[in-house]
């Protein structure tokens, strides 16, 4: 089954809903990052979360940076994504592997850790970037994607995040759903909801047995009207040109080092793991043309 994202208006339009499969997207960033089953569920809830947040906040050329730290043993979480439905990512440590939680589950707050902050900088292309941030009050990401909602931006929010990794580090599935509350939802409406959301199998489990992101919102719903269904995917925009650019802004005795002493340079990108190799001639050419203090 293709990766997409559905956007809907739900529940007699009190309710807008998103569901997303996203088990390429997530897949792809375990191979590029050689990520173990604790860090693969971390990082694969934290780009879900990421898919479903710039989906249902950004528009046009706008883009969405989140930041989760935590004080687990995977470290700083990155996660870049837009209004199209790509998204890049990166922790800082990929081989964790952890027991499995109380629920026979992979242990995703003990790996992220539950002191911390989740910060997600929107940049809309002109003026300043605008960055909300709250403390993490789960670990668990799609608890935490919710309170940030509620906190930064006043939305009343559910947020469930899934993956399913096999024994031998592979994603078998992965996808979630987001669910705003809009105004003029009756308290009936949203306790209704509330209480499948309780009954709701997680969404992996839902994804393993071919259930589609409208089945999840149908599970949700009596009524759905889709809005918009779109692509998502895994996609950098690095390269070798864009990591020139970054060398021509260091010290030039830096550049000179790397060719006396290294004959050459390999850059390598944080969010896909694409590597560059510059030689001693390609530095020279980056010295020529370089601003770089000496």
């Amino acid at each position: 089954m293709e990766d997409y994202l559905v956007k809907s208006i739900a529940g007699n339009d009190m309710f807008r809903a998103y569901a997303v499969n996203a088990t390429g997207v997530v897949a792809e960033a375990q191979q590029r990052h050689d990520t173990w089953s604790a860090a693969s569920a971390a990082l694969g809830r934290s780009l879900v979360g990421t898919l479903l947040l710039a989906s249902a906040g950004l528009k046009g050329d706008e883009t969405m940076t989140v930041k989760i730290n935590g004080n687990g043993p995977v470290g700083g979480i990155v996660i870049d994504g837009n209004a199209n439905g790509t998204v890049k990512g990166y922790l800082q440590h990929p081989h964790v592997h952890l027991p499995l939680n109380a629920q026979h589950k992979i242990d995703v707050k003990a790996a992220v850790g539950s002191t911390g902050f989740l910060a997600i900088t929107k940049s809309q292309g002109v003026g300043d970037p605008f960055t909300g941030q709250v403390p993490l009050v789960s670990g668990e990401l799609g608890e935490d994607f919710t309170y940030y909602l509620a906190q930064s931006e006043q939305i009343p929010s559910a947020v469930g995040l899934s993956v399913f990794v096999n024994e031998d580090n592979t994603i078998e599935v992965a996808g979630g759903f987001l669910v705003q509350v809009l105004p003029g939802a009756t308290d009936e409406a949203i306790s209704d909801l509330e209480r499948k959301l309780k009954e709701l199998p997680l969404v992996s489990q839902l994804l393993r047995t071919g259930k589609t992101p409208q089945d999840i919102l149908k599970a949700l719903f009596d009524d759905v009207k889709v809005l918009d269904q779109m692509p998502v995917k895994f996609a950098c925009d690095c390269s070798k040109e864009r990591f020139g650019e970054s060398l021509m802004a260091l010290p030039k005795h830096e550049v000179q080092a790397m060719i006396d002493e290294d004959h050459g340079a390999e850059a390598v990108c944080h969010f896909c793991g694409n590597q560059y190799h510059f030689t001693e001639a390609e530095l020279q050419t980056v010295l020529s043309r370089s601003h770089g203090q000496a």
